[in-house]
């Protein structure tokens, strides 16, 4: 099953619970706008190339429009109609005034060179600026995108519409970037496993981690989550996968990958064949990287008492009902990795006041927004008599459909 035909059949269950008519149903499921564009660029030996880029607005019933823009080869209008519904249910599960949007354009990042990264994003910024903006649709950097992707965004944009620093977020601090933007999805993470942890009587320190993935979410959640006395005994990404039973040094494995090396050169673990990590024994899993990792296949096999989403649909639903007969306890990602939205929303809101916070009342803040958003999820689970993904579901697709029903735009 696809992202889209998961994540529509994950809103009509929660819809089915609250008891939606079908026209309300309807109108919340239909997008905004989709827009497509193409767009061409002189590259460095002096040919043209052209690539497709996509715009999916969703719902902005809550707020302005947010969602990443990605540069991979696979970007198509499914995948990116999918992640911009389920930005509108994440951001409302988080309780922040945003809807939901997400773009991409369909590139080989890793073979363009900066300067072509440049014209190719200025290109995209100049057929989407009028469907953009601070109060209207808020970008951010998302799979093969960066700080520096947003920065070369607001100043396309900027040329257009003046000074505009809220226009996007996951800028360089530079440039009105919000400190702990960098490790607010990761934080996020380890902030939300700890509220799991504890309905049930454990905590992070003392229990056992398997991460899969090492880019910015996964070696940040390696590290707070290592900070916090949590024991990651393997932990793999595209360059090979380790396990040391003892416990990884995450800081020396960073360090390690920082400096180019594959992960599967590490000296402070053994080799661990890839297929096996997903499955190996653990406490907690914490799956960082791409979509439907998790499948009718391995899940009979997974080990862990805990599974959290920190990537976008790791689990297909043949493999979360294959977790809960096991009861194996599933952190859905519409939670489990809102902490990047979460900071975003003070990135903006920072920009819009023009009076930056520190790091610490970022972190605070980002706090108290994820234990918040766990309660409110723990609560529409008691409610509904639901597992935590419907009461996640539930809870975004009512506060969405609440503010649809009192702006009067029922169908």
């Amino acid at each position: 099953m696809n992202a889209l035909a998961a994540t529509t059949r994950n809103f009509r269950r929660a819809s089915k619970l609250l008891g939606l008519d079908s026209k309300l149903e309807q109108s919340l499921l239909i997008p905004f706008r989709e827009i497509k564009v193409e767009c061409t660029i002189p590259k460095d030996d002096g040919s043209l190339a052209t690539f497709v880029g996509f715009r999916v607005q969703h719902d902005n019933a809550r707020g302005p429009m947010k969602g990443g823009i990605r540069y991979h080869n696979e970007v198509d209008p499914d995948e990116v109609n999918a992640l911009a519904q389920l930005m509108t249910w994440k951001t409302a599960v988080a309780a922040v005034p945003y809807g939901g949007a997400k773009g991409g354009i369909g590139c080989s990042p890793g073979e363009l060179s900066r300067s072509e990264l440049e014209r190719l994003t200025r290109v995209f910024t100049q057929k989407i600026h009028d469907l953009i903006g601070t109060h209207t649709d808020v970008p951010a950097p998302d799979m093969g995108t960066n700080a520096q992707t947003m920065a070369w965004m607001l100043d396309e944009y900027s040329k257009f519409h003046g000074h505009s620093p809220a226009v996007v977020t996951g800028k360089p601090i530079d440039l009105g970037g919000s400190l702990g933007r960098d490790a607010a999805t990761g934080r996020g993470v380890m902030y939300a496993t700890e509220a799991l942890l504890a309905e049930y009587g454990k905590c992070i320190s003392g229990s056992t981690f398997v991460i899969q993935g090492f880019g910015n979410v996964g070696s940040w959640a390696a590290r707070l989550i290592h900070e916090k006395g949590g024991k990651i005994i393997a932990i793999g990404d595209v360059t090979g996968s380790i396990r040391n039973t003892a416990g990884i040094d995450i800081p020396a494995l960073v360090k390690h990958r920082n400096e180019g090396h594959a992960m599967k050169d590490f000296d402070g673990a053994e080799v661990l064949d890839s297929t096996e990590l997903l499955v190996h024994d653990c406490d907690v899993l914490v799956p960082c990287a791409l979509g439907g990792v998790l499948n009718k296949d391995n899940a009979p096999d997974v080990k862990a008492k805990f599974v959290i989403e920190a990537a976008n649909h790791p689990t297909d639903p043949e493999a979360d009902e294959i977790l809960a007969k096991k009861g194996v306890v599933v952190l859905p990602d519409i939670y489990a990795n809102s902490g990047g939205v979460v900071v975003s929303y003070f990135e903006w809101v920072q920009n819009i006041q023009g009076f930056m916070w520190d790091e610490e009342k970022v972190n605070d803040e980002l706090e108290k927004y994820m234990s918040s958003a766990f309660q409110h999820m723990k609560a529409m689970c008691k409610s509904l008599d639901c597992d935590l993904r419907m009461g996640a579901f539930t809870l975004g697709v009512n506060r969405v459909a609440r503010a649809t029903l009192l702006r009067g735009w029922e169908a």
